[in-house]
């Protein structure tokens, strides 16, 4: 059977698929790839069903070894991809040879990247999902230098292009879309004025679970405490401090601190893709 050996990692690479669905009765959210639409594009090149487990990089530094020939495909932050030391293109199909070398740089903007291999990555699946939840602890461990990844018979389907258009990924600023509440009745008037018209920026207490952001501190009109209700991902949750907190893939289900808004669906995706030191503008829509 074809395998991915992986050799090093960079910040954090995780085995991610298309998320673990229905379980939130439980305690356990969906996770799954925290930048939907590169996971999905880099499976749709390469002829993946929709749900086949990919790897998603943080921040580039991986480099892996093919145990067999294999087709691959990298999307999201762009950044420098080789093979054998050998310039390749992202967003393309790419074909590797027995022993061949993957390598992926540093993005030149955003954060993660995604490697999408014909066949799909076979780990186990937990609850359904071969995602990593890094909060949760479910599903396969982190992957470390040595990790050895079992490539899945490649479908039926065969890839029906080359290459895709390349994603024009925003560098220092990014415009999010937000819905006000469900708590924003716990807040001021101005703060409500300050979360739409002030820049926030990423701290570095930022992964997989959520964001950290700094900026102008949102003051409550309550002063009361909130019983824990659920927690969708983009949910923007202010601690007593002031400070947003923008919850992302492994977001727990549950918080007792109000969230004065929720980044609409669409716009997940540029949340997730934001470095430390990005800012971050709000919007409201509906």
């Amino acid at each position: 059977m074809p395998a991915l050996e992986v050799l090093e990692t960079g910040v954090l690479t995780t085995v991610q698929d298309a998320g673990r669905v229905g379980h939130a009765l439980l305690g356990v959210g969906r996770s799954g790839a925290a930048d939907p639409v590169s996971y999905a594009l880099a499976n749709r090149l390469v002829a993946n069903p929709p749900r086949a487990a990919a790897l998603e990089v943080t921040f580039g530094g991986l480099r892996c070894r093919a145990h067999g020939a294999m087709t691959v495909a990298v999307t999201g932050a762009p950044g420098p991809v080789s093979v054998d030391g050998r310039a390749a293109a992202m967003n393309t199909v790419i074909h590797l040879r027995d022993g061949s070398e993957l390598r992926i740089g540093t993005p030149e903007r955003g954060l993660r990247s995604y490697v999408a291999v014909r066949g799909g990555l076979d780990t186990p699946p937990v609850l359904g999902s071969r995602s990593t939840d890094t909060l949760a602890g479910l599903g396969p461990q982190q992957v470390t230098p040595g990790t050895v990844l079992p490539v899945g018979p490649p479908p039926q389907d065969l890839p029906v292009v080359d290459a895709a258009p390349d994603t024009v990924f925003p560098r220092d600023e990014v415009e999010l879309r937000v819905m006000l509440g469900p708590r924003d009745d716990w807040f001021t008037e101005d703060a409500i004025r300050t979360l739409l018209t002030s820049d926030y920026v990423v701290s570095s207490r930022t992964d997989r679970v959520g964001a950290r952001l700094l900026g102008p501190p949102l003051p409550r009109s309550r002063l009361g405490e909130l019983p824990s209700e659920g927690i969708v991902p983009g949910a923007l949750q202010i601690p007593h401090h002031g400070d947003p907190v923008l919850f992302l893939a492994d977001h727990p289900v549950t918080g007792g601190y109000p969230v004065i808004a929720v980044v609409v669906s669409a716009d997940l995706r540029w949340a997730a893709q934001a470095r430390p030191g990005t800012r971050l503008r709000f919007r409201a829509v509906g």
